[in-house]
């Protein structure tokens, strides 16, 4: 296993940043596909000395406990090493962090920094992280009118859980004038584009039109596709649907 601290084995790198960029991209090929361990060991040298991509990655590495130890307070160490030289995904993820408390106490002022500065530079998923600041007033005054700009800016770039919260304005009537074909159009997007809260709501949608059976498959999606504080907000809703939809929430319940 690689170490985790600035006291473990990965403190000093094996290699300079010079020998590294002198690899092949066979080396690298082969040096990346290796046990998780091995890619992980060669991913904290590259971090080490000094590269910005690698920094990002074996902070991923560290927060999901791939080919090392879970250590979310030395993941946030390494995205915010990685943002501070520049790295996009990286200034995201220090945001995530300060979001949602991986490694580090909750800010969503600092959060909602990052975020901006990511999108600002165009960063797909920054848009989405720092709209949903903007319409929730987390971090940020609260701003429904901008959040629906980088909504729908996130939602051209194809990302789908952005054309979720989009479907949801439409359905709300923030905003925007309340139109449910519209809102309608985005929930089936990104229902299709793989988005658990996307299929959910297409679901709700195909069931107040009548199309239950088909309403009760997409809503099936979303639950393989859920968190766990998703699927009890699933369950408790379905409850109330009507007695298809209480059999189906009971199914659901059963089977997990």
């Amino acid at each position: 296993m690689v170490g985790l601290s600035e006291r473990s084995n990965v403190r000093r790198p094996a290699v300079a940043i010079d020998a590294l960029n002198a690899l092949s991209v066979e080396d690298i090929q082969r040096r990346l596909s290796g046990s998780r361990e091995d890619v992980a060991a060669f991913v904290a040298t590259a971090a080490q000395a000094g590269s910005a991509e690698a920094q990002a990655r074996f902070g991923q590495m560290l927060l999901d406990g791939d080919g090392v130890g879970r250590d979310p307070q030395q993941a946030f160490h390494w995205f915010e090493r990685a943002a501070r030289s520049g790295h996009l995904e990286a200034a995201n993820m220090v945001g995530r962090c300060y979001d949602l408390g991986w490694g580090v106490e909750v800010d969503h002022v600092h959060a909602a920094g990052w975020f901006r500065q990511a999108a600002a530079r165009g960063l797909t998923w920054a848009k989405y992280n720092y709209a949903t600041m903007l319409a929730l007033g987390r971090g940020v005054p609260e701003d429904k009118a901008a959040a629906l700009l980088l909504f729908r800016e996130a939602a051209d770039d194809g990302f789908a859980k952005a054309h979720n919260f989009v479907g949801s304005f439409y359905e709300d009537g923030w905003v925007v004038d309340r139109d449910m074909e519209e809102a309608a159009r985005h929930y089936a997007i990104a229902a299709a584009g793989g988005d658990f809260r996307g299929q959910f709501n297409h679901g709700r949608i195909l069931a107040m039109r009548g199309a239950h059976d088909d309403a009760i498959a997409w809503m099936e999606r979303a639950w393989a596709g859920g968190n766990q504080r998703f699927r009890r907000q699933m369950i408790d809703h379905l409850r109330t649907q009507g007695h298809a939809y209480a059999a189906a929430a009971a199914r659901l319940a059963g089977a997990h």
